[in-house]
């Protein structure tokens, strides 16, 4: 039954993540076209951080469910978003030093799957009454 409870915040993790996933793939195939290689692979840098680091949050999000288990649910949320935090920083940081990327794709395409995650649960809540 504990699982039950969280099966519809996973399902809507999964869909999320898929959404944006594909959104990131499509702007940087359309950069590609549209600019040049460098701007697509910039594109699939920036998008790609953003999805690394909502992945692993969701993973921590969800890897406790119940009311019996309520302090490791909000301990491992927390902890979650710390490392979702971490993971954010540090990826720009590699980004933007080890690699030559971009900065306008980067930041344009990482700000378009935030906007997707902000955005994108009303797609699919399901308001059937």
């Amino acid at each position: 039954m504990v699982s039950t409870l969280a099966k519809p915040g996973r399902q809507l993790a999964k869909r999320l993540l898929l959404l944006q996933s594909g959104v990131v793939i499509a702007t940087a195939l359309t950069a590609v076209f549209a600019v040049n290689v460098d701007w697509g692979i910039s594109a699939l840098i920036g998008g790609g951080i953003f999805v690394i680091a909502n992945t692993v949050f969701a993973i921590f999000a969800f890897m406790f469910s119940g009311a019996r288990n309520a302090r490791l649910v909000m301990a491992s949320f927390y902890g979650g978003e710390v490392l979702k935090i971490l993971i954010t920083v540090i990826l720009f940081a590699i980004a933007y030093l080890y690699m030559g990327v971009e900065l306008v794709p980067l930041k344009l395409t990482y700000l378009l799957a935030l906007g997707i995650n902000i955005f994108g649960p009303v797609l699919f809540i399901n308001n059937n009454k």
